[in-house]
C-alpha cells in the first residue's frame, strides 16, 4: 500500500495541477519561481518548491484536435505506466490498464477497475463483462466501441478483484480526471456503485443514483449497473436498458439527431 508520504505527495500534486490548470484557463502562461501558487503544503514539506514538483501542464484547447488529444493521452498513459503510488497494486499487476477508444468521444463509459483479463491484455472491459458492455454499445445504442471511450477508476487490477480502497481511488483520481479533461466528453455513463460514487464523490447507492441525470464539471452523467453485476443478476438488465434509453434520449436532445 502507499505510504503516508506517498499519499501526501499525490495530494499535493493534485492541488498544484488543479491550480496550474485554473491559471492557464485564466490566460497565465508563465509563472515566477515562487509565490504565485497558494496551495496548502502538507506538514513536513515546507521547503518543497511547488512549481517544480510537476511536469509542465499541456496547453489546453477548447476543442482539441484528434492528434493533440492522442498526444496528450499518450503522455498521460506513460505516466500511469510508471506509477508506483500503491505498493500492492504496482507489485501485483501485469501491466496498467489506461483506457481505449475515441479521444474525442461524446460518450465515456466509466468503470471500476481492471479484472484478470484486462490485466493480461492491457485494455478495459475485455472479459465476459466487457462482451456484455460491447453488446450494450453495439446492439443497444447502435454504436461501435471505437465511437466511445472506456476507462476505469483504477488503472491497476486489485488482487482478487476486490473493490478499490479509498486511498487507491484517490491516488488514481488525478489520472482519470485528466483523461476526461483531455477527451472532453458530453456524457459519462458510470458502470456500478464504485465508479459512480468515486466520480460524483457521494456515498449514495447505485439504486438511488440511477434514473437521474447528474452533473460533473458540466458533463451529464448517467449511472447504471456494472455489466459484471448483470451477469450475476440478469433480471437487472431491464433496469440497465431503461438507463441506457435515458442516456440515448439525452444524447439525442443535445444534438437533435439520433445517436
Amino acid at each position: 500500500m502507499a505510504t503516508q508520504e506517498d499519499l501526501e505527495d499525490a495530494r499535493l500534486q493534485q492541488i498544484l495541477l488543479q491550480q496550474l490548470q485554473s491559471l492557464q484557463r485564466a490566460g497565465v502562461r508563465q509563472l515566477p519561481r515562487a509565490g504565485i501558487l497558494s496551495g496548502e503544503i502538507p506538514p513536513g514539506k515546507p521547503d518543497q518548491p511547488p512549481a517544480t514538483s510537476l511536469s509542465p501542464v499541456p496547453e489546453m484547447q477548447s476543442t482539441p484536435s484528434p492528434e493533440n488529444a492522442l498526444e496528450q493521452l499518450e503522455l498521460l498513459r506513460q505516466k500511469v505506466a510508471g506509477c508506483t503510488l500503491c505498493d500492492e497494486l504496482a507489485a501485483s499487476r501485469t501491466q496498467t490498464v489506461f483506457g481505449v477508444g475515441n479521444p474525442q468521444a461524446r460518450l465515456c463509459f466509466f468503470g471500476e477497475a481492471p479484472g484478470r483479463d484486462e490485466d493480461r491484455q492491457g485494455e478495459p472491459f475485455v472479459g465476459r463483462a466487457g462482451k456484455l458492455l460491447t453488446d450494450i454499445i453495439h446492439k443497444g445504442m447502435q454504436l461501435q466501441r471505437e465511437d466511445v471511450y472506456i476507462l476505469n477508476v483504477l488503472k491497476c487490477r486489485p488482487p482478487g478483484n476486490r473493490n478499490p480502497s479509498p486511498e487507491e481511488a484517490n491516488c488514481c483520481r488525478p489520472f482519470f480526471e485528466r483523461q476526461l479533461e483531455i477527451i472532453q466528453p458530453e456524457f459519462i455513463c458510470c458502470l456500478g456503485t464504485v465508479a459512480t460514487q468515486n466520480l460524483l464523490q457521494t456515498r449514495e447507492t447505485i439504486g438511488r443514483l440511477r434514473g437521474t441525470v447528474h452533473n460533473w464539471q458540466g458533463i451529464k452523467v448517467i449511472a447504471t449497473y456494472h455489466p459484471a453485476y448483470l451477469l450475476r443478476n440478469p433480471a437487472a438488465k431491464k433496469d440497465t436498458w431503461e438507463d441506457i434509453q435515458l442516456l440515448m434520449r439525452e444524447m439525442e436532445n443535445t444534438t437533435g439527431d439520433t445517436v
